[in-house]
C-alpha cells in the first residue's frame, strides 16, 4: 500500500525484471537471485499483472496470453494454435470469464481486458504472482471470482503480492500489509493489526480526514440536457439533464453504455439520433472540436489509450488542449506562460513529477490521471464529464479530486461523474441516473438514493423516474 508515486510499481517492476535495482538482494526461496530481463524473472517462478494494460490489440486473447511462449508443434515448428485456445479457454473459465480466446484484444471493453491479463499471469503457473491493482477496471463480481481464485492459489502454495489502492479489498484477502511512502520503506504489519485509519495515517503520513468532500452548491437552471440519445447496438432513448452547480452521478455496470454516452456528447462516437442542448438550444457535436468551444470536457475511462501522450512531457499534456491560448498569433507558443500555467496545476493538484519537462509516461498512473485531470481543468470548461475520475488513485489524492469537483461546481458550472464504486456515486452526486443494456432504469436523489436501489436498478430491475422532482 502507499499513495501514487510511492514506489510500488517500480519495485514490483524490479521483481518483473523490467527495471534494474541499484542496490540491495533479492531471494527466493532462501537464495539470492539475479533478475535482470522479465525472461529471467519468468523462469524463477515470478508473473505480473501490470496496472496498466500491455496486451496488443490486433492479436487474438489466446495470442496475447501466450503471446512469447508459443507452444509448437510438427518438424516445421509451427504454433499450435488449437492448444493455446484451448488452454486459455481453461484458464478464463478457471477465473470464471465468458470471453472467447479466439476473439482481437481490440474488440474487449477495458474491463475484459483487464481480465486476459489476470488469465495471462495465471497462465504461466508461476510460484510468486505480482497483482498491480488488478481489479481497477473490473466489476465487483469479476473481482470476486479473481478473490476465489487467489484463495485457490494460496492453497496450492503460491505467494501473491497484491497492490490496491481499494482498502476494503486489502483487508478481505491479504495476510500482512507492507506500506510505502516517497519510495521510502515505513514497515510491514499483520494485516489485522490494522484499521482503515490506521493505515491511511501510514501512507499519507497524516490525517486525511473525510473521505468525502461536504457538498453545499446552489444548484441552479438546466445548463446541459441530452433528449433520446440512441446509437445501434450502444443505447437507445437515453434523456437526462445537469444543472449548474450539480454533480450528476451515472452509475451502473461495465457495458451499461455509460462511456459510449459521454463519448456522445463530447463528440468523439456521435449518436445516431437525439439532440444535446446547452443553455437551452439545440447543438451540434460531431468532433470533439465542436465540443471543447461550446466548453465541454472529457476525462477519460482510458488514460494510457485516449487521454494522454505518453512520448509527451507534463507540460505539454496539460497544455496541448488550449495550446492557442499561449500561442501569439496562432502560431508562435508564448513558452513562459505555458510553463506556468503547467506548474500551477501541477501544484493545485499534487502532481508528483521531478519537473513539467519529464515524460508523462514515466510517471505512475494515479500522477497520469491527473495530468489529464489537469489538462481539462485548464480550459475553463463549463461541462466537466469524469469517466472513472478515481480509477487507480490513492487515498490522498481521491480526497483531493472530490474536493476540486465540488469547488468546480459551486462556481456555476456542471459535472458529469461516472463511477463504478458505489460510495462515490452515493456520496458525491447530487443526482444519480443508473443505466443498464443501454437504457437509463432509475433516477435518484441525493435524499433518497441507497446502494441497494441502485445496484437493483443497475441490474436491469426498472424504476419509475416520473417520481423524481
Amino acid at each position: 500500500m502507499g499513495e501514487n508515486g510511492a514506489g510500488k510499481s517500480t519495485l514490483m517492476k524490479i521483481l518483473g525484471g523490467m527495471h534494474e535495482k541499484d542496490e540491495g538482494q533479492i531471494f527466493i526461496d532462501g537464495k539470492p537471485v539475479c533478475i535482470d530481463s522479465p525472461h529471467t524473472a519468468q523462469n524463477l517462478g515470478i508473473s505480473m499483472i501490470h496496472q496498466e494494460l500491455s496486451s496488443l490489440p490486433d492479436l487474438s486473447v489466446a495470442a496475447n496470453v501466450y503471446l512469447g511462449r508459443e507452444p509448437l508443434k510438427g518438424p516445421l515448428r509451427l504454433i499450435d494454435k488449437k492448444r493455446i485456445i484451448k488452454e486459455t479457454r481453461e484458464v478464463l473459465h478457471e477465473i470464471g470469464s465468458p470471453i472467447s480466446p479466439e476473439i482481437d484484444v481490440r474488440s474487449l471493453s477495458v474491463s475484459q481486458a483487464q481480465i486476459v491479463e489476470i488469465a495471462k499471469a495465471i497462465s504461466y503457473n508461476s510460484d510468486i504472482i505480482v497483482m498491480d491493482e488488478p481489479t481497477s477496471a473490473i466489476t465487483e463480481t469479476e473481482a470476486n471470482r479473481l478473490f476465489q481464485v487467489i484463495r485457490k492459489l494460496k492453497s496450492e502454495g503460491k505467494a501473491i503480492i497484491y497492490i490496491s489502492h481499494k482498502m476494503d479489498e486489502i483487508f478481505q484477502i491479504a495476510d500482512d500489509i507492507t506500506v510505502l511512502r516517497d519510495g521510502q520503506f515505513i514497515g510491514t504489519y499483520p494485516a489485522e493489526e490494522l484499521d482503515h485509519d490506521r493505515l491511511i495515517a501510514l501512507m499519507v503520513g497524516r490525517e486525511i480526514g473525510k473521505q468525502f468532500a461536504t457538498k453545499a452548491n446552489v444548484i441552479g437552471d438546466v445548463l446541459l440536457e441530452a433528449r433520446n440519445l440512441s446509437k445501434a447496438k450502444k443505447y437507445r432513448d437515453v434523456s437526462f439533464s445537469v444543472r449548474k452547480g450539480e454533480i450528476l452521478g451515472i452509475a451502473g455496470l461495465m457495458g451499461a453504455g455509460r462511456t459510449e454516452i459521454a463519448e456522445a456528447i463530447f463528440g468523439l462516437t456521435p449518436a445516431d439520433s437525439g439532440e444535446i442542448l446547452l443553455d437551452g438550444k439545440p447543438i451540434s457535436i460531431t468532433k470533439p472540436a465542436d465540443a471543447i468551444s461550446r466548453g465541454i470536457a472529457l476525462v477519460p475511462e482510458d488514460r494510457k489509450l485516449v487521454g494522454l501522450n505518453l512520448v509527451g512531457t507534463v507540460r505539454s499534456n496539460i497544455t496541448v488542449a488550449n495550446l492557442v491560448k499561449y500561442c501569439m498569433a496562432g502560431q508562435v507558443v508564448r513558452q513562459k506562460e505555458e510553463r506556468a500555467i503547467s506548474r500551477r496545476y501541477i501544484k493545485t493538484l499534487s502532481i508528483k513529477t521531478p519537473s513539467p519537462e519529464h515524460p508523462v509516461g514515466n510517471l505512475s498512473g494515479g500522477n497520469q490521471q491527473k495530468v489529464v485531470l489537469a489538462r481539462w481543468l485548464s480550459c475553463d470548461p463549463r461541462v466537466l464529464i469524469l469517466d472513472e475520475p478515481t480509477r487507480g488513485i490513492d487515498v490522498g489524492a481521491k480526497a483531493e479530486i472530490h474536493r476540486l469537483m465540488c469547488e468546480y461546481a459551486s462556481q456555476g458550472n456542471a459535472v458529469i461523474m461516472i463511477s463504478s464504486e458505489l460510495p462515490e456515486i452515493l456520496n458525491m452526486s447530487d443526482r444519480t441516473i443508473v443505466m443498464h443494456e443501454g437504457r437509463v432504469t432509475g433516477e435518484f436523489n441525493r435524499d433518497e438514493i441507497t446502494q441497494e436501489a441502485v445496484m437493483a436498478c443497475a441490474s436491469g430491475i426498472e424504476r419509475d423516474r416520473s417520481t423524481v422532482q
